[in-house]
């Protein structure tokens, strides 16, 4: 019989894997970078850009600070896992994949393994090669569950950019159902993000975290964690502080709903606002995120404007 233990659930750091997917000129390379540049606030290091598109990525460079990684073809899972290991060996504390969409279709990607392995069976099967179909996934879809359990093993946080292209749902005798855009990747990797957004055409970067078509609210990954981070940034571009918000969380601290602490309370002007920072800033004091004077300092602001409320 094997043994097992047990231990008291706790907050631990977990590797921060967000999906960014759109068609080209959405800026899905731009927030990537914006992104990770507020994910290095909280791990530091230096931030390694895994470039598939022609050094594209260097356009950003008068922009953001980052490690440049030329990536060209082929582009099959172990090469991928190839660049990322480099980047892991040389420190990298965030790494953005822009794109990981050639992963599936790109030259020598998971969809030309298939193809060449069914080519393969078939001919030692001396059978057809619709028949020898299904068995050609097996090389293809093993060297991509390594790769991503690579990703997720190396511990550090990234960002993977995914082209995407509209997609329907062909049902005999009806109408075609529209899907919308779908990112270009297999299922396993959007099943293993932490969040994904989708920039649909013209969307400078501004994400649509409640897309009316059914196969994009199935891509769109909005977890429970970020929900009130995703809210307060609705209608306004992946930036920075989100990145580093969604950070703090996957580092292990509860209280990161509020960034700058002092500047929040300063700022605040109404008995609600204070009242939600108040709980907030409790969470953090419990962690030692500020210091008791800020407490104490919150307090009697709050007090005081209840009484001018009241007296009002």
């Amino acid at each position: 019989m094997r043994t097992f233990a047990d231990n008291e659930a706790t907050r631990e750091r977990v590797p921060l894997l967000v999906g960014v997917y759109g068609p080209s000129g959405t800026g899905k390379t731009y927030s990537a970078l914006r992104l990770a540049t507020g994910m290095q606030r909280v791990v530091g290091g230096d931030i390694y850009m895994v470039d598939t598109e022609a050094r594209r990525a260097l356009h950003y460079a008068d922009k953001f600070k980052f490690r440049h990684v030329p990536f060209a073809a082929p582009f099959d899972p172990e090469s991928y896992m190839g660049a990322l290991e480099h980047c892991a060996k040389r420190g990298a504390r965030v790494i953005v994949i822009d794109n990981m969409s050639h992963e599936h279709e790109g030259q020598g990607g998971v969809l030309e393994m298939q193809a060449a392995e069914e080519e393969r069976l078939s001919k030692l099967w001396n059978t057809t090669r619709d028949k020898a179909k299904m068995s050609a996934w097996q090389v293809p879809k093993t060297a991509r569950r390594r790769l991503i359990h690579a990703i997720l093993q190396m511990g550090v946080n990234a960002v993977l950019c995914f082209r995407s292209k509209e997609k329907m749902r062909v049902i005999p005798g009806r109408q075609p159902e529209q899907l919308g855009w779908m990112p270009i990747a297999g299922d396993e990797f959007i099943f293993e993000m932490t969040a994904t957004a989708l920039l649909l055409p013209g969307a400078n970067g501004v994400p649509t975290w409640n897309p009316s078509q059914e196969g994009e609210r199935a891509m769109v990954k909005r977890p429970q964690q970020f929900e009130s981070l995703f809210q307060q940034h609705n209608g306004h571009p992946l930036s920075e502080d989100m990145g580093e918000a969604m950070a703090r969380w996957a580092d292990g601290s509860t209280g990161v709903a509020v960034k700058n602490f002092r500047d929040g309370i300063a700022a605040a002007k109404a008995l609600d606002e204070l009242a939600a920072t108040w709980l907030l800033v409790t969470e953090a004091r419990q962690l030692g995120d500020i210091t008791a004077a800020d407490h104490v300092d919150l307090a009697a602001r709050k007090d005081r404007r209840k009484a001018e409320l009241a007296a009002a």
